[in-house]
């Protein structure tokens, strides 16, 4: 079985859990921006939590199946129609060979997760199938899908229509989003009413944001502490020694606009980092659109640690549903 592609949408990609153990060669994790919205969506057509699905931002792709499937959308809230009749999301229903998926305009959030039973079956690369357009590695052609791509599917389980998420389970960001962030090894670097400052602002998303990273606009500027500038280093006070970047931090270049570090972003550089986003928030910041208010909240690595049990806690309870 395969599904043509009619229409791409905007920036649609395959995508499952990512290529981990690839980051010192400097290739990124990838993978959903949303984990636990793909977890969901191949929970609920009965697929491994891993399985490859597809990744639409801000507009949904027009798909026709060649074969019967089981499929969900979850992720943003963007009406699914098949055949032009609308259809739950995060909700498992059956589609029939001939018949059409589309999507009407996005409501909120960003990224939709479209999974279909048996799961995108384009080649492995480096462990995974997922897309890094950066590199032109995974996915389909290491590209985006194009009108006119057949999308091969595998072997699929049997699997009941109708199972569903419920509301309380299908994990939002607030408004404004709260993203809660451990200070990093170049806090120092700040000055301490610049800390407050940082924490106390409302900023709201840029238009740049994509999958390597989300910019932020709108707080104070950063201010930095008096140095005398290292060999090695830019003479912004912002510019480091090239050191690594974990995934999820924050970096301010010019000390003016937060940028904080996503899936397919680079593995090192020379800016420096204020802090890290923790991995349990990293999925909200996938469903920010631009212009979207948030704030950042000081944590500890013991909250930290609780709140990625938390997340995959939620991910427990979904996979009790079924």
């Amino acid at each position: 079985m395969a599904i043509k592609v009619l229409h791409p949408g905007l920036a649609t990609t395959v995508q499952d859990l990512g290529r981990p153990g690839y980051f010192h060669l400097g290739i990124p994790e990838g993978g959903a921006m949303d984990r636990v919205a793909l977890k969901a969506a191949n929970l609920l057509v009965g697929n491994d939590i891993g399985a490859a699905g597809l990744e639409a931002v801000f507009m949904g792709p027009k798909l026709e199946f060649t074969g019967d499937a089981i499929v969900a959308v979850t992720g943003a809230e963007m009406p699914v129609k098949l055949d032009g009749v609308e259809q739950p999301g995060w909700t498992a229903f059956k589609v029939k060979a001939g018949q059409v998926l589309s999507f009407d305009f996005l409501k909120g959030g960003a990224r939709i997760y479209i999974a279909v039973s048996g799961g995108i079956d384009v080649p492995v690369a480096l462990g995974s199938r997922s897309t890094y357009p950066i590199g032109a590695l995974g996915g389909l052609n290491g590209r985006a899908i194009a009108a006119g791509d057949e999308l091969p599917v595998g072997e699929a389980a049997p699997v009941a229509e109708g199972r569903s998420v419920p509301e309380a389970l299908r994990r939002q960001p607030g408004r404004p989003a709260e993203l809660r962030v451990l200070p990093g090894l170049y806090w120092h670097r700040i000055t301490e009413q610049a800390g407050r400052n940082f924490f106390e602002d409302e900023w709201k998303v840029a238009p740049e944001a994509d999958r390597m990273g989300y910019r932020f606009r709108g707080g104070r500027p950063i201010e930095f502490n008096p140095r005398e500038q290292p060999f090695g280093a830019g003479s912004d006070p912002s510019n480091i020694v090239d050191s690594c970047y974990p995934y999820g931090s924050i970096q301010v270049p010019g000390g003016s606009e937060p940028i904080v570090l996503h899936r397919d972003a680079v593995s090192g550089g020379g800016y420096f980092m204020l802090g890290t986003v923790i991995s349990a928030d990293m999925d909200l910041i996938g469903q920010l659109q631009p212009h979207t208010p948030a704030r950042f909240v000081q944590v500890d690595m013991e909250t930290a640690l609780q709140a990625r049990k938390d997340r995959a806690a939620l991910v427990e309870r979904i996979r009790a549903l079924f």
